[in-house]
């Protein structure tokens, strides 16, 4: 793909909501692009540059033997029951979204995690 042809667009100026230094070079480099408060669009170089290194880090597990799953990203509160956290997250402190389904069943949106 020509460069004319991507998706980016590169900042002259650091952004005023950027601190970090490394922040700053994300977003004036075209990797990101701030779409609201505290959340960030991938474009696509930035996008294939977590696609290699995933890539990496996959061979290498495979070749130690390491075994890879997915875990369900929306969970029955009875898990976050056991340990005393489903009222502090959800109502407390209101971090984690929760929900009921048809069944009048509570379901918590968890964490997406890769295990290895």
């Amino acid at each position: 793909m020509r460069l004319s042809q991507m998706l980016f667009l590169t900042l002259r100026e650091d952004p005023a909501e950027a601190e970090i230094p490394s922040h700053k070079l994300l977003l004036r480099a075209g990797y990101m692009r701030r779409i609201g408060s505290g959340l960030y669009a991938y474009l696509p170089l930035l996008w294939r540059v977590l696609k290699k290194v995933s890539q990496i880090v996959r061979k290498e597990m495979d070749a130690a033997g390491a075994q890879e799953c997915l875990l369900t990203q929306l969970q029955p509160s009875e898990l976050w029951r056991e340990s005393g956290r489903w009222d502090t997250y959800t109502k407390a402190e209101g971090i984690m979204f929760a929900l009921k389904d048809r069944q009048d069943r509570e379901l918590g949106l968890g964490q997406p995690m890769k295990k290895w």
